[in-house]
């Protein structure tokens, strides 16, 4: 049974503060961090960023965009949510980078009119496909946006294999951890709607039917949802982010992570050797 999921979901106008609450946690700033660093591993050296043009679509508070803005990278964010954008505008403001940056309101399935094609280097479609109705669609139009051999797609979505272990070892929930097993949704616990579970074939099946070549493949938070309550996520936070990336980057581990982060390029730019 197919269950909406809508980019513009009233979800994300009234539960915007919660998000920027959640990124504030050890888990909301574990996932925001080792997508980060797995981004940078893959971006040029420091002077060339500065020539750089970004687009993160679906931008929430504006985290990612004010990360790579402080590189020099000029970014444009684009949300179908006024209070998302309102959150970016103010984390601009705070980080001292609002000249690097634009604000546009806008849906993540509308790029292919609310952009020229080739015009960004990078590209974020983090935890976007997992709500909207057409995450083939979404990437359809991020591709067209890409521009040169070495522009990059970078995409972060909710792994279903994860959802297993999050129900067998968080919530002690045998049935939904063998539901999850084969389940296409998953229930948001933030903001209590649904959200589309992606099995690990079907994130690099969708990016090579538009014609985007994954070049890396990364696992997020492998463990830390399992950590037993006397490991401290605060005070251990170093340790368990270190230990993270080291997991992250082995695909028996990354097969398990709660989130699957694929790296990609246009395909014909990756046959011809682009890095």
């Amino acid at each position: 049974m197919k269950v909406p999921a809508k980019a513009d979901d009233e979800r994300f106008q009234s539960g915007a503060q919660d998000y920027a609450a959640y990124l504030e946690t050890s888990e909301g700033r574990l996932r925001s961090d080792l997508t980060f660093a797995n981004l940078e591993d893959f971006l040029p050296s420091s002077q060339a960023r500065k020539s750089l043009c970004a687009l993160d679509v679906g931008c929430g508070t504006g985290d990612a965009a004010v990360r790579l803005a402080r590189f020099g990278i000029h970014v444009t964010l684009l949300d179908s949510s006024l209070a998302m954008l309102d959150l970016a505008k103010r984390a601009a403001q705070e980080a001292g980078v609002t000249e690097k940056v634009v604000l546009q309101h806008g849906d993540a399935t509308q790029l292919a009119t609310l952009f020229e094609a080739a015009s960004f280097d990078v590209i974020l479609c983090h935890n976007i496909l997992e709500y909207v109705d057409e995450p083939t669609a979404v990437l359809r139009g991020a591709a067209r946006a890409l521009r040169g051999s070495s522009a990059m797609l970078s995409v972060l979505v909710r792994n279903q294999a994860g959802e297993v272990f999050k129900a067998a070892i968080q919530a002690g929930d045998l049935a939904a951890a063998e539901n999850n097993l084969t389940a296409e949704w998953g229930q948001e616990s933030l903001y209590g709607g649904k959200v589309r579970l992606f099995a690990s074939d079907s994130l690099p099946a969708m990016l090579k039917a538009t014609s985007l070549a994954t070049i890396a493949e990364r696992g997020v938070r492998v463990l830390a949802d399992c950590l037993p309550p006397r490991v401290s996520r605060s005070e251990e936070y170093e340790r368990i982010f270190e230990l993270e990336r080291k997991l992250g980057s082995r695909p028996e581990f990354a097969a398990v992570a709660r989130y699957t982060h694929c790296l990609a390029r246009c395909a014909g730019s990756v046959a011809e050797g682009g890095v």
